[in-house]
């Protein structure tokens, strides 16, 4: 299995649109055997999905995530796992060993109009995602 992590400084990037790197981790035997972090060369909102199709992703850990975004992934057959906070590395190894937590409901439905930085999730309003 191949999990991706939208990434930055380590941590979760929280606004799946905007994530510059993803981290890669291949996992075996629900073990991380490799890892890597990848450039999205730029590609917005549209173009991740293909981009983590492409790198073969299996999974997407991430924070904030729009719904067009969530529907892309799901037709590229990544599973999702949003809503999620904190070091890229430990959410990897929670999900590589079964036992991840994330909000099912986590998403960012704000793009063509802008809101008060409360798109109804704690996480936007504290990160990236607010009055974007």
């Amino acid at each position: 299995m191949r999990i991706a992590v939208t990434y930055e400084n380590g941590e979760i990037f929280q606004h799946f649109g905007h994530s510059e790197h993803f981290k890669l981790y291949d996992v075996e035997d629900g073990k991380i055997v490799k890892e890597q972090i990848v450039d999205t060369n730029g590609s917005g909102h549209g173009a991740l999905a293909g981009f983590l199709q492409t790198a073969k992703a299996d999974a997407l850990i991430c924070g904030g995530i729009g719904m067009g975004a969530q529907m892309a992934l799901a037709d590229a057959g990544i599973k999702l796992f949003a809503g999620v906070h904190g070091s890229a590395d430990e959410a990897a190894k929670a999900l590589a060993a079964g036992n991840l937590e994330y909000d099912p409901d986590a998403h960012c439905d704000h793009h063509g109009r802008h809101h008060d930085g409360d798109c109804g999730h704690a996480h936007c309003a504290e990160h990236h995602c607010a009055g974007n």
